[in-house]
């Protein structure tokens, strides 16, 4: 089964970075952002995001429309200050592009500004880790 990890994120020493590391150490695969397309169809596409503004960025959206042909599955990862899980807003977007969403996701709370202060969490990464290893 062929995987892939791309993520977004607006800073570039942040939680979705944080995640994506994460993972790309547990898989062995390489996390790029979503500025890398994918160069073959993969089976599996592990998708790190955010929660911005009650929404995902454009750029996860315009990276899921113009990979559509090369995406067997997302499995939706992501972090929020707020809580908030972008499972919805990806599967939104990823209808619109005939792309195939995971149910099982990963979702931890986020740090932002002075909220949630030292998240994700050591043991956040972790339980990422072992999430992407049952995939």
């Amino acid at each position: 089964m062929s995987q892939a990890i791309r993520y977004f994120t607006k800073s570039k020493k942040g939680n979705t970075l944080k995640l994506a590391t994460a993972i790309s150490e547990a898989l062995g695969i390489e996390a790029l952002d979503v500025t890398h397309p994918l160069e073959s169809k993969v089976d599996t596409l592990f998708l790190v995001n955010a929660m911005y503004a009650a929404n995902i960025d454009k750029e996860v959206k315009d990276f899921i429309e113009n990979n559509k042909d090369n995406i067997g599955e997302i499995v939706n990862l992501n972090t929020a200050a707020s809580g908030a899980s972008t499972l919805k807003v990806i599967k939104k977007a990823a209808e619109k592009a005939d792309v195939k969403v995971s149910d099982k996701e990963f979702h931890c709370v986020g740090s932002w500004i002075f909220l949630n202060k030292g998240y994700p969490r050591q043991e956040d990464l972790d339980r990422a880790k072992q999430f992407v290893k049952s995939i």
